[in-house]
């Protein structure tokens, strides 16, 4: 058990368990090993896909369920679909159709299948590359849902013009309110899930699965979406990679992803005697 009792650390991946190259370190790795022989148990929470994780499962022994989707699905180490927190398809065209206006372009995951218009979209190919997940091209998004695919359970919003992710993500919000969760993990994403689809509700949900408490959970991240955990876990980290204001909703702060902080923050906080 670590430092104030922790019996669960839930990281977020990208800017947090990963470098800005998307690689994970030995130290990373070394880090997760110790965490384990100290009776720690440990998962992530992440905005990708449950298939985006799935190269972390055997370097980091994850030993709990995994939030994909900021927890709009919850899988185990066989990426088998243990709960989920689906869409409504007529929620999720509305917003897809936002996000057509806004002049971003959209995307639809399901807890197996991930649904673009085109291979060769803005951000489709490196997001393919990163996650090693192939999606599948359709002209109609929600049209390609079916019993094999499941139901909707994220919708996403890409642009590079990162003025135009705002507008969308401020019309989704506006007009779809309780109905939906959006947020962006990156200026250049907007994310949709179910409104009780968030790395707080993940928190929650490993408390009641696992039988830990909140105050024995300590999470770990860089971006907003992250700070949704910091406020119920007992122990929070901050990345030095994120801002200002994601730093001061932390009871700690480590240094940058480039500069082992996941490491660091293991060893110096949650393994600190």
């Amino acid at each position: 058990m670590g430092a104030g009792g922790i019996r669960l650390v839930l990281s977020d991946v990208d800017g947090t368990l990963l470098t800005s190259g998307k690689e994970l370190t030995d130290a990373t790795v070394d880090a997760v090993r110790a965490v384990h022989d100290a009776g720690i148990r440990f998962t992530v929470a992440s905005s990708r896909p449950a298939q985006g994780v799935a190269m972390l499962i055997a370097p980091l022994a994850i030993d709990a369920p995994i939030g994909a989707f900021n927890g709009g699905v919850f899988v185990d180490g066989s990426l088998a679909v243990v709960d989920q927190l689906p869409l409504e398809v007529d929620v999720a065209a509305r917003v897809i159709g936002m996000i057509d206006d806004a002049g971003v372009s959209p995307w639809l995951y399901t807890g197996t299948h991930w649904f673009v218009r085109d291979f060769d979209g803005p951000h489709v190919q490196h997001e393919a590359r990163v996650t090693q997940y192939e999606p599948t091209a359709t002209a109609d998004l929600v049209g390609a849902l079916d019993g094999r695919t499941g139901p909707p359970v994220k919708v996403v919003g890409f642009c590079e013009d990162h003025d135009r992710v705002a507008a969308a993500e401020a019309a989704i919000t506006e007009a779809l309110g309780a109905r939906v969760s959006a947020t962006r993990s990156q200026a250049y994403y907007v994310d949709v899930t179910h409104p009780d689809a968030n790395k707080g509700a993940v928190v929650a949900y490993l408390s009641a699965c696992l039988g830990i408490p909140t105050e024995a959970i300590a999470t770990i991240g860089d971006g907003r979406n992250d700070t949704l955990m910091f406020a119920p876990a007992g122990t929070s980290i901050a990345m030095g990679n994120a801002d200002d204001d994601v730093k001061a909703l932390a009871t700690h702060v480590t240094t940058t992803n480039d500069d082992d902080g996941f490491a660091r923050a293991m060893h110096d906080i949650v393994l600190a005697p």
